[in-house]
């Protein structure tokens, strides 16, 4: 008999615990007009988009609670209604504002919300060229140093201040040495950004180095410097950090800030993965503690992120291993993300055109070309001393032969920008060596 009660109250217990977890569940269950306020309410468009927009909106069209979402724009010759930006504001006064309006709708329930978007204005008009980067034939003791070259055309390149260092890597880095310099104009074209690797491998050699250099200067002469020591300003992670390699910096108009990302290796790990953080207010440090960005399966260093289109271009050099984890190819490689936090799908197809043969290629890094509508893929040679190139207009398709610079100098891993009339006047007066034509007359 005690046993025929202890199963009635059990299964009571149970018929209780179902009927609290349905109760529960109908709970749960929102009206149309429920869904409708809470998917207007998580309507947002960040900031970076809506103060300066010269990229495609990235508009919601259903919500996370099941309503619609349709757009309409207030000025559709400047940006359409499904958020394509069509036209950018005149150079000449202040931005045009446009005011999108969300309609919002489940059932018979609806309601709207509005954003003011800013459109930029267009580009400066860029004339020639700047090459940052660490030589590769001189004096070991010397050539891990910052250094400029100067171009009219992105074909023949010539070096400023005859070749030398335009800060001396003493002054800047932790170590003495800095490779793999990477330079970014900023959103507001008030500022440029250059992260560079924090290593001395002649002095220290390849075993270890411990973190980035940052600097910021307002007219690429003065520059503003720190260095960043992830060892001893993030213990916890990274105390056990082999390498820090190939710094870059990239806009993040999601978050409205500069994101820097490098590769890291650690001393009881043999992959190489790409870290990234958000650079503070004026450049001389991260905001947080760098996290994972991206694992390519088989690792990768020298990561360059471009955005077109709505896409975000991520080339890196990457390579491929056998079952046994033998590594039998290496070279450029991509992958693409609507967002620099991914996910990011990763492409195992090599662009470069030396994959196949043998000849190994790191260091890409990609332009686009002034007045053009084709991106330059650049990469070093590094065991050849040789800087060649090829083009897209796509990002994906690339010409199947590479094509040699002319220069002056024997550059290694560099990263390139455009610039104007009066920046390459300004670079020519101070260091020398940039091309007549850019200066000249003019």
């Amino acid at each position: 008999m005690t046993n025929i009660k202890s199963s009635f109250s059990y299964f009571l217990g149970i018929l209780l615990l179902m009927s609290t977890i349905g109760i529960a569940q109908e709970k749960t269950v929102l009206t149309d007009m429920e869904k409708v306020a809470l998917d207007a309410k998580s309507l947002h468009i960040p900031e970076g988009y809506s103060k300066n927009l010269h990229w495609n909106l990235l508009l919601d069209s259903i919500g996370s609670k099941g309503s619609t979402i349709s757009w309409k724009s207030g000025k559709p010759k400047y940006i359409s209604n499904d958020g394509k930006l069509l036209k950018r504001s005149p150079r000449k006064g202040k931005k045009i504002k446009v005011t999108m309006t969300a309609t919002v709708t489940a059932g018979r329930s609806k309601t709207k919300k509005t954003f003011d978007i800013l459109v930029a204005y267009p580009k400066q008009e860029f004339q020639g060229y700047l090459f940052t980067y660490f030589e590769g034939s001189g004096p070991r003791n010397s050539d891990e140093q910052l250094r400029f070259g100067a171009s009219a055309d992105a074909i023949n390149w010539f070096a400023l201040n005859n070749n030398q260092p335009i800060i001396s890597s003493e002054k800047i880095s932790g170590t003495g040495g800095i490779r793999d310099p990477h330079i970014l104009r900023s959103e507001n074209e008030k500022s440029f950004y250059m992260v560079a690797t924090d290593m001395n491998t002649a002095k220290n050699g390849w075993g270890h180095n411990p973190g980035i250099v940052m600097l910021q200067s307002g007219d690429l002469i003065n520059w503003k410097h720190s260095f960043i020591d992830l060892e001893k300003i993030y213990p916890t992670k990274f105390t056990n950090i082999q390498w820090v390699w190939a710094p870059q910096t990239i806009y993040d108009p999601a978050a409205d800030k500069y994101l820097v990302y490098f590769t890291v290796k650690f001393k009881d790990d043999l992959k190489l993965d790409f870290y990234s953080a958000y650079a503070n207010a004026d450049f001389s440090g991260f905001e947080n503690e760098p996290k994972l960005m991206f694992s390519p399966k088989f690792g990768a260093i020298d990561g360059d992120i471009i955005y077109k289109d709505g896409t975000y271009h991520f080339f890196f050099k990457g390579n491929t291993k056998d079952e046994n984890g033998k590594e039998f190819k290496n070279g450029i490689r991509q992958a693409i993300g609507k967002t620099l936090q991914g996910p990011w799908t990763e492409n195992f197809n090599y662009l470069d055109a030396y994959s196949d043969k043998k000849i190994v290629v790191e260091g890409s890094s990609i332009f686009k070309l002034n007045q053009s509508d084709s991106y330059v893929l650049m990469y070093d040679l590094y065991t050849n001393h040789r800087y060649e190139f090829q083009l897209s207009k796509d990002l994906y398709q690339f010409t199947p032969t590479s094509e040699s610079f002319v220069k002056n100098f024997s550059p290694r891993h560099g990263s390139v920008i455009g610039i104007t009339i009066e920046e390459a006047k300004r670079l020519h007066e101070k260091w020398g060596g940039v091309p007549e034509i850019l200066w000249r007359n003019k």
